[in-house]
């Protein structure tokens, strides 16, 4: 099997190239804006690099004669800003998803797996789990990466009513974590407020608490296995992909030795606001209105059609990243260097 892989060197991409090293029948072609360098090593090295601005249509008939050929694509790139999203990076990823197809359909690719997300999915209940067929309409304006996620699904079924013979699946995922995303989430999402000394023993001490803040996670490793299983498979459509338990305050401030307030969720945005404003966090109140809103998932189509279960529990998975922020974890790629390397 060949495949061509975009966002190769990203948090879930990275995870992928290390779970395909152990399958020797599949040839891996990595498409990304900066290659990983020449002695990068595992898991970058026997990988076919290829550098490629998707967003920029010069790069259709390049990216549709390296395309040719091949099985399937998996799409993972994305263009991440953790604020208030602005317009160019939603263009730039709607463009690039867009370009993808455009090459995948003129080099006769039959296959495209798409790494889509619980972001795409309408607002929705925290006190049961939805499955596939929720609508994927997003969550409206209060977020930006939901509008633009909403948008790719869009996208994928206007292109599969009018490719009959192109076959998508789409994996929706929630937070994916691991130790060497570590030092990449600390700078999109925590900024100057992560209290490392703290995270370092182990502890997160003040865990707000609300009803709505419940939220789930999944271990990249398990991801990467997710995308394995559709790519032996012939399966279409779409697959939640979440580990259990459900996250929330109480079971947070219980794992990591911390105190679970309830706050009341105006307050709680007046807060993640005034954070954002004032560059102490990254991540803006958009963040906060995404986690109140998405619904919880409900993978029983993956575990039923895909055996698939998460072998990482979804507070192990935790604990795993914060190890990585607290020792500013990463690997030998561009997004995901280590704090140490960070500019």
């Amino acid at each position: 099997m060949r495949i061509a892989i975009t966002g190769a060197t990203g948090n879930v991409g990275t995870a992928l190239l290390r779970r395909l090293s152990a399958e020797p029948d599949i040839e891996v072609i990595g498409i990304v804006r900066r290659r990983p360098q020449p002695d990068a090593g595992p898991p970058y090295d026997g990988v076919e690099w290829h550098a490629a601005d998707l967003s920029d249509p010069a790069c259709l008939h390049p990216l549709a004669d390296r395309l040719a050929g091949l099985d399937a694509v998996v799409h993972l790139a994305w263009q991440f800003h953790p604020g208030r999203q602005p317009t160019p990076p939603r263009r730039t990823n709607l463009n690039s998803l867009r370009h993808v197809l455009n090459a995948m359909l003129a080099a006769d690719v039959p296959r495209l797996v798409y790494a889509s997300s619980v972001a795409a999915y309408a607002p929705g209940p925290k006190d049961r789990r939805v499955d596939e067929s929720w609508p994927t309409a997003g969550i409206g304006r209060r977020s930006g990466y939901s509008v633009d996620k909403a948008a790719a699904e869009a996208m994928l079924d206007a292109a599969e009513r009018d490719y009959p013979s192109l076959r998508v699946v789409r994996l929706r995922l929630p937070l994916v974590v691991q130790r060497e995303a570590g030092a990449e989430v600390a700078r999109q999402f925590l900024g100057r407020l992560v209290p490392i000394p703290l995270v370092r023993n182990g502890r997160i001490p003040v865990v707000p608490r609300h009803r709505l803040l419940r939220a789930q996670v999944v271990h990249a490793d398990d991801a990467a296995e997710a995308f394995l299983r559709v790519l032996r498979s012939d399966r279409t459509g779409a697959f939640n992909i979440a580990a259990e338990p459900v996250l929330d305050g109480r079971l947070i401030a219980a794992e990591f030795g911390g105190l679970a307030a309830p706050l009341p969720l105006p307050l709680l945005r007046l807060l993640a606001r005034t954070a954002g404003r004032s560059r102490l966090v990254p991540a803006g109140e958009s963040w906060l209105e995404l986690s109140a809103a998405v619904p919880l998932l409900d993978c029983s189509r993956a575990e039923r059609e895909l055996g698939w279960r998460a072998r990482h529990d979804a507070r192990d998975a935790l604990r795993d990243l914060l190890a990585g922020i607290a020792a500013g974890s990463g690997a030998d790629s561009p997004p995901m260097r280590p704090r140490q390397q960070a500019a």
